[in-house]
């Protein structure tokens, strides 16, 4: 317990909604994932809260993530459910056919050995034949 500050939940909702504070927790949530533009941040199973403060709503994930590089591995399938294909971004396989003048293919496999780095993929294909 804070010295001064609430002493049970009820007290402490009341306070939340005096500032302009809801806070909800969603339950049941499976996965949520985080993409940067090398790697995937995981979560499975994680706590999920949504704190709205004067207007302004974030999301508060708890749980500890897996981390990945992008693309090499699939996330596995919701049960029940069906997944999008997995693979690079879209934008990635275009960036590295455009610069190493391949096919789709080409550039996919070259972005799952360069573990999904668009500059390694690209660096290997035009130094393959030298």
């Amino acid at each position: 317990m804070i010295p001064g500050g609430p002493r049970n939940q009820r007290q402490m909702e009341l306070m939340m909604r005096r500032m302009g504070m809801r806070s909800e927790a969603i339950d049941g949530v499976e996965e949520v994932v985080l993409r940067t533009r090398t790697q995937e941040h995981v979560f499975q199973r994680p706590d999920v809260t949504v704190v709205t403060v004067q207007g302004i709503t974030t999301y508060q994930v708890v749980g500890t993530p897996t981390v990945r590089p992008r693309g090499t591995t699939p996330a596995p399938a919701p049960s029940g459910g069906t997944s999008a294909p997995a693979g690079p971004p879209e934008e990635d396989v275009q960036l590295v056919m455009d610069q190493a003048q391949v096919d789709r293919p080409t550039a996919v496999e070259a972005l799952f050995r360069a573990r999904g780095a668009p500059a390694e993929a690209i660096m290997q294909l035009l130094t393959r034949g030298k």
